[in-house]
């Protein structure tokens, strides 16, 4: 698959002077492919996603999107991005849902009928029809979080950008959240780079997990790979997944059994492993 995100080793200096640099593994995101970049709170992973989103200028060190530097050229690439920032209140300025919605695709210049159309059918998808008339300010905030992510994803983007997209929400609205990525990644092949301190959400998506800290990225594998390293993630102030610590456990007392993330296929191992000792 063509690489559509390249990130060298970055430096950036903010105006109150503060430093943040960037290094360690090179940062690579293909084209349909859903990557986490995990990180306790002021590891960088903001900071990496301005500078994808062009809001950044580096001081030293390459970014590239879709072969352009975002921050030079980004009104040859903004069709492609779809983008969901942290601070949702900042992001939703139209007056109702559906207003706010449809805004890329008026502002891009769709005839009324497709707008009409896709905006239909992402509020659908997402599950907020009975939205489309409501004001935003008064939603909740789970709710926010899916109208903003149906007004970044209403043009098909080919890559969509998330900062903290599970910050603050209830277990159900984390589901909500997971399923549409996943859907939306299958459906149309939208590549997704979302950040997070929330481990346990980074294996139900994730093709790819680079793990960042004191602004440098120290990992970089599939989530199986990255979520073995217990010992590694406690280190950075984060608590491993529990599907993760129950497999590294079980194999320190000699059991071994296949590393998953997905706890059906650890209790039929665990299932298997039972009726075999039977």
């Amino acid at each position: 698959m063509e690489e559509i995100v390249k990130v060298g080793c970055l430096r950036h200096i903010y105006p109150d002077q503060t430093e943040v640099k960037i290094c360690g593994f090179e940062f690579v995101v293909k084209e349909h492919e859903k990557v986490a970049v995990l990180g306790p709170n002021g590891s960088g992973k903001t900071t990496l996603l301005n500078h994808l989103m062009g809001l950044l200028k580096p001081v030293e060190g390459e970014v590239s999107v879709f072969g352009v530097d975002p921050n030079k050229d980004f009104n040859k690439i903004r069709e492609y991005l779809g983008v969901v920032f942290q601070n949702i209140d900042a992001q939703l300025i139209a007056p109702t849902v559906w207003d706010d919605v449809t805004f890329s695709p008026i502002n891009y210049g769709y005839p009324p009928e497709i707008t009409e159309h896709l905006a239909n059918e992402m509020l659908a998808q997402i599950g907020i029809t009975d939205l489309k008339d409501k004001i935003t300010h008064y939603l909740s905030g789970g709710e926010k979080k899916k109208v903003a992510l149906a007004g970044a994803i209403i043009t098909h983007p080919k890559l969509l950008i998330l900062d903290e997209p599970f910050e603050g929400l209830d277990p159900r609205s984390k589901n909500d959240i997971t399923r549409i990525l996943n859907e939306f990644n299958r459906d149309y092949g939208t590549a997704v780079i979302f950040t997070t301190h929330d481990v346990n959400i980074v294996p139900q998506i994730a093709d790819h997990v680079y793990v960042m800290a004191h602004g440098n990225i120290l990992l970089s594998g599939k989530p199986r790979e990255i979520f073995s390293q217990v010992g590694f993630i406690r280190s950075i102030n984060l608590e491993p997944p529990l599907i993760a610590e129950v497999v590294v456990e079980l194999r320190k007392r000699g059991i071994e059994i296949p590393y998953t993330n997905d706890p059906k296929k650890l209790i039929q191992s665990i299932a298997e492993l039972i009726g075999k000792a039977a």
